[in-house]
């Protein structure tokens, strides 16, 4: 057995773009062959995947799980670099096998995911495998898992642009999904008025008054005039007190069709926000696919 040392390590990972143990593996199993060590990489995706890791994945899709008894939901967000590669099939089980095994097993966050075992690989190797087999970067972005002894609902907009699961009490799941609707059309900001955030309502308390001062209102209505804006604005921000996307004469509030069910929680999830995009030309693109 060939002795493996730290050069040959340096000098696979800048050959391959590999990471330093899949490296220091490769050289292992074939004996420091440092050319059978590159094509074992390969073989393995793991070249592949490494020269993938640095772009920007953008794209993919928000997907949603609900258990069949409805107790249990994930949302789930899986990026890719384009939505082509959203469509593959391959990529469609993935989100889907992913979401299951998170209802199963509850990891507490991304990391534990990712090292987390699924069909006798860690979750984190099989995305390596489907960046190297899909041919685009693919990573797990972001998770939320409900258990209730309620019923858990969903709804998923425009193929996985938009995903949303909520927390119902007291209602049936085709009102559930009505909510998850809801929420994913006029994304509110909180459940109700206790759910705002203070500072979000302080912030939006002094918007209003400075805009108050600028319309030349005297100071004695000012606040007056503040505080019916801020009940427009709850109106906006609220789920409950939201129009119901689905009235078309646009007079039911969310609460009108809750009828005594209660809304404990939603989560909204809208695929690549706050993800910078990479812009390039075309004639740069294909310059970055040649290397």
């Amino acid at each position: 057995m060939a002795a493996i040392t730290a050069a040959m390590v340096k000098e696979l990972r800048e050959k391959t773009g590999a990471g330093m143990m899949d490296c220091k593996k490769a050289l292992t199993e074939n004996d420091g062959d440092m050319g059978k060590a590159a094509d074992w990489l390969r073989e393995k995706g793991i070249s592949k995947a490494a020269k993938k890791a640095g772009r920007i994945a953008a794209e993919g899709a928000v997907y949603a799980y609900v258990s069949a008894d409805e107790k249990v939901g994930v949302l789930l967000e899986i990026n890719c670099e384009t939505d082509f590669a959203a469509k593959n099939e391959q990529f469609v089980a993935l989100e889907k096998e992913i979401a299951e095994h998170i209802a199963k097993t509850n990891p507490k966050d991304l990391e534990a995911l990712e090292n987390s075992e699924l069909g006798g690989k860690k979750v984190s190797d099989i995305i390596t495998e489907a960046t190297a087999t899909i041919g685009e970067k693919i990573s797990l972005r972001r998770f939320e898992r409900y258990e209730t002894s309620d019923i858990v609902a969903s709804y998923i907009h425009m193929g996985g642009k938009i995903g949303v699961i909520v927390e119902l009490a007291g209602g049936d799941a085709a009102l559930g999904k009505d909510v998850a609707m809801q929420v994913a059309a006029s994304s509110p900001m909180a459940v109700d008025r206790n759910g705002v955030d203070a500072s979000a309502l302080e912030h939006e308390k002094e918007v209003l008054r400075k805009q108050a001062l600028e319309e030349g209102k005297p100071e004695n209505i000012v606040d007056k005039m503040v505080m019916g804006r801020i009940n427009k604005f709850y109106k906006e921000v609220c789920l409950v007190e939201q129009i119901f996307v689905k009235d078309l004469e646009g007079t039911k509030t969310i609460k009108d069709i809750l009828k005594g069910a209660t809304v404990k929680r939603f989560t909204r999830y809208q695929l690549g926000e706050g993800i910078e995009k990479k812009q390039e030309d075309f004639a740069a693109e294909v310059a970055a696919q040649m290397k």
